[in-house]
């Protein structure tokens, strides 16, 4: 496990909710410099979950905090890449934290993209 952050940066919080009867969500959004928003999802044990990000700045990312957990993520992007698939471990609001590396945020550069989260039952 490798903490999500050293800095004591504020962290905008939005709940994702699915539309009835989909199992996807597409967000398009974008931070600036130490900008870190948590994309709160609910998700059942044993859900397979699909999570990829989209960007053109190479120095964002999103990680994945399981619930319950606020500091330590149990998905790091900037080590595994931006997407993420899976078995969900535990039932709960899992947080998508969005946020830039250090060397772009501290130049305050701007980054959108697009986040999609499937998240659908075994078949």
């Amino acid at each position: 496990m490798v903490p999500t952050m050293t800095l004591a940066e504020k962290i905008r919080t939005e709940r994702v909710q699915f539309k009835a009867g989909s199992t996807s969500k597409v967000i398009e959004g974008q931070i600036k410099g130490y900008d870190t928003i948590d994309y709160v999802l609910n998700a059942s044990k044993g859900q397979n979950a699909n999570i990829s990000l989209a960007t053109e700045n190479g120095s964002t990312y999103f990680n994945i905090l399981a619930p319950g957990e606020n500091e330590v993520a149990m998905y790091v992007g900037s080590i595994n890449g931006n997407q993420y698939e899976g078995k969900l471990p535990e039932s709960g609001d899992y947080k998508i934290r969005v946020y830039m590396m250090r060397n772009a945020a501290r130049r305050d550069e701007v980054a959108k993209y697009r986040l999609e989260m499937i998240v659908t039952n075994d078949k």
